[in-house]
């Protein structure tokens, strides 16, 4: 397989070829807003960096981490802290990973078992690091006979991996808590996760947590990277992309993911997916 050097050229890869692509990156490339892709993402970071906004969960990213993030998380990378930010990401086809499970072994549940103390980040120990970075190194250098057999079934191999320190970690009782950075940030992001589904503005923000509405503006971008607004509209269309693959009618949609009307609904929405929401429900139920 060709290692990329780009997270947009291995999204698209993967999704052009319902199937899944590498990239191996150290320098960083320019900030994406907070998105939500329609392929599965694994990120590992080799070097470290500064921080993770993924749904309402704000994570610091340490060597060795590992974040499992799936095409309905609404995420952001907030800029690093350093020159050097080296990582793997790989971006999955969520129909190639489903194809290649079986009835016994889903290794799917990764990315879709969200439990109560469900986290984004696994901290893998130096024994998993190495193993992962052999898994990824035999899979871009696999070549001759058989290399596309070879890749897949290291793919595979991978991802068994993956899921039983899910399950291990599960069975012991541990579980991974995000290290936030600021705790008047994380009840803003509560908030705002448990009442999506209604309009709400800075100024309301403020009035429910007895601050201003410049001050509460200016811890929430500077823990999160990213604004209120803009959060919130990528939280909502996360939403509206979970709800309209279940079958939910476009316009029951708008109105539980709290947009104001149709119009701005149909506007997000494209802006981010590239499609409208009556399309993209009817590519996800068809």
């Amino acid at each position: 397989m060709k290692e990329l050097n780009s997270c947009k050229d291995a999204m698209a890869a993967s999704i052009e070829n319902k199937y899944f692509a590498v990239a191996h990156l150290y320098k960083d490339e320019k900030a994406m807003e907070m998105h939500i892709h329609d392929c599965y993402e694994v990120y590992f970071s080799i070097s470290g960096g500064k921080q993770f906004l993924i749904d309402n969960k704000v994570y610091d990213i340490e060597p060795g981490d590992l974040f499992l993030i799936n095409q309905y998380d609404s995420h952001y990378l907030t800029q690093i802290d350093k020159e050097l930010h080296e990582r793997i990401v790989i971006m999955i086809d969520p129909d190639y990973m489903r194809s290649i499970s079986s009835n016994e072994t889903d290794l799917d549940a990764c990315f879709q078992d969200r439990g109560e103390k469900f986290s984004h980040k696994l901290s893998l120990n130096q024994e998993q690091q190495g193993r992962f970075l052999y898994f990824i190194n035999k899979i871009l250098t696999s070549n001759g006979y058989g290399h596309d057999l070879l890749e897949r079934a290291t793919f595979t191999e991978l991802f068994v991996m993956i899921n039983q320190i899910i399950s291990d970690k599960k069975n012991n009782k541990t579980s991974e808590k995000p290290a936030t950075y600021n705790e008047q940030v994380d009840a803003i992001l509560s908030y705002l996760n448990n009442n999506i589904q209604y309009p709400i503005s800075i100024g309301d923000l403020a009035k429910h947590f007895y601050i201003s509405e410049s001050y509460i503006c200016r811890i929430f971008k500077s823990a999160t990277g990213t604004t209120i607004n803009k959060y919130m509209t990528a939280r909502r269309i996360s939403i509206a992309k979970s709800l309209l693959a279940e079958g939910t009618g476009v316009s029951e949609v708008c109105d539980r993911c709290g947009f104001t009307d149709y119009s701005n609904f149909l506007k997000a929405f494209t802006k981010s997916v590239g499609i409208s929401p009556k399309k993209y429900s009817q590519y996800c139920n068809r």
